[in-house]
């Protein structure tokens, strides 16, 4: 047991506002869910929700408290962050210099994989064509037609991205992932180095995802990346980073 009991848990969820008179309803009711399953294990928890756009958020918001271990996680949603092709000063480069201002003891990073950002229409299709249909494939060849959650996800989620990629244009068009080797420029350039990977983690997730999973699933590496993928194309990567000493000057 830890000397004093469990620390302080405190989270700082983010999301973009809602519309209507509750614009951080979504968000709070994630705070309330964490709250109540913190209690079942009798850990003490903070929660600050806030809804802005992610590019328009100071360091004042975040209260942030020096003698506390900080992470960064963030899953696959910086690709949902307009970019330079939208407007000059690029808004992704801005939350990556908050972050580093931060001075984060790590940052999580995980990017959605696609090269279906570009500004002219047949080949943002094409790109698109190909990444849905691997997401598709692999809802047909592991869930049943018949599975509700699959028909909610394909639905709500996977109609809803794939035409607003196809459909949308300028600021309306909010799916804009890039490839993790344009993530990783953008890391590096805005102060940051990859932390390695623990290989004794990476070697327990390929032994469970051969050993559990669909035969056509695959767990790769490259440089510092985990790379998650169906069928031979990357869908997912991830990877940890730090500021660099000179960044946090």
């Amino acid at each position: 047991m830890r000397a004093g009991g469990p620390p302080e848990l405190r989270i700082t969820g983010i999301d973009l506002p809602q519309s209507g008179f509750k614009p951080a309803g979504r968000v709070e009711e994630t705070g309330r869910r964490l709250e109540k399953y913190c209690k079942r294990f009798s850990v003490p928890f903070v929660f600050k929700a806030i809804a802005k756009k992610w590019e328009s958020i100071t360091l004042e918001d975040l209260e942030i408290q020096r003698d506390e271990v900080l992470v960064v996680n963030s899953l696959y949603r910086l690709g949902n962050i307009p970019d330079e092709t939208v407007v000059p000063n690029s808004p992704r480069d801005a939350v990556l210099n908050l972050i580093r201002r931060i001075r984060p003891d790590l940052f999580i990073h995980g990017a959605l994989n696609g090269t279906f950002n570009t500004p002219f229409f047949v080949t943002r299709f094409r790109e698109a064509l190909f990444h849905f249909s691997s997401l598709f494939d692999m809802f047909e060849a592991t869930m049943p037609h018949e599975d509700e959650d699959r028909k909610l996800f394909e639905e709500e989620v996977y109609a809803r991205d794939a035409m607003n990629v196809i459909a949308c244009e300028g600021t309306e068009r909010v799916e804009r992932p890039e490839t993790y080797k344009q993530w990783q420029l953008r890391c590096v350039r805005a102060g940051f180095k990859q932390v390695p990977l623990d290989q004794e983690i990476v070697k327990i997730v390929r032994n469970k995802v051969r050993s559990e999973y669909h035969r056509d699933f695959s767990v790769d590496e490259d440089g510092h990346w985990m790379l998650q993928g169906w069928k031979g194309r990357v869908i997912y990567a991830l990877s940890c980073w730090k500021p660099t000493k000179q960044s946090v000057k």
